[in-house]
């Protein structure tokens, strides 16, 4: 979707590694428009608690529109304590139907420590493969880096900084300024 008011929105890559018992939800600090860095320490990985159960998201697109997702997603968490699968496909759903929500521009990475979710405005709730999931401008590339790293013996936590070092190295819109949360199952 093309918006001439908001030329070349660009910058996000999240990643979310599971391995051992725990989910790692990483993203970069860089938010872009067209070739210009407007900032590099936004914090685009958050921890909610609804309910007393901690989740992590991780978040890509449009910052004010995932603030809106991440409020909707921690009414839907409170009103399903402890159902996050039940809480995102009531997002998605809200999300694709709802004539306000369907023009949000964002992408959602969620976890509980033991399901792991990426959520579309089309409406997805995906269940990564590989016990790995990415977004956003950088993601494939953090996404082909994690895949080769999980071959090795080195923990979620290190998967995820390596990945991301890597997808920072490749992608103009990623940067290295990193927000780190782990999450146990």
């Amino acid at each position: 979707m093309s918006d001439d008011r908001f030329p070349g929105w660009h910058g996000t890559t999240i990643l979310a590694v599971r391995r051992g018992g725990e989910v790692v939800v990483a993203g970069d600090g860089q938010v872009s428009l067209g070739q210009t860095v407007i900032k590099g320490s936004a914090r685009k990985v958050r921890r909610l608690s609804p309910g007393g159960r901690d989740v992590v998201a991780g978040f890509a697109g449009s910052t004010a529109d995932a603030f809106t997702l991440l409020e909707r997603l921690e009414k839907k968490l409170e009103a399903a304590p402890g159902q996050l699968a039940r809480a995102c496909v009531d997002l998605a759903k809200d999300w694709r139907m709802d004539k306000y929500l369907r023009n949000l521009e964002a992408m959602l990475i969620v976890t509980d420590g033991r399901d792991l979710y990426v959520i579309t405005g089309a409406g997805d709730v995906l269940e990564p493969e590989h016990d790995i999931a990415a977004i956003g401008s950088g993601g494939n590339y953090a996404l082909a880096a994690a895949r080769a790293l999980m071959l090795t013996d080195m923990a979620a936590e290190d998967v995820a900084r390596k990945a991301m070092a890597i997808a920072a190295d490749i992608c103009v819109y990623t940067n290295g300024n990193l927000t780190v949360e782990t999450i146990r199952a």
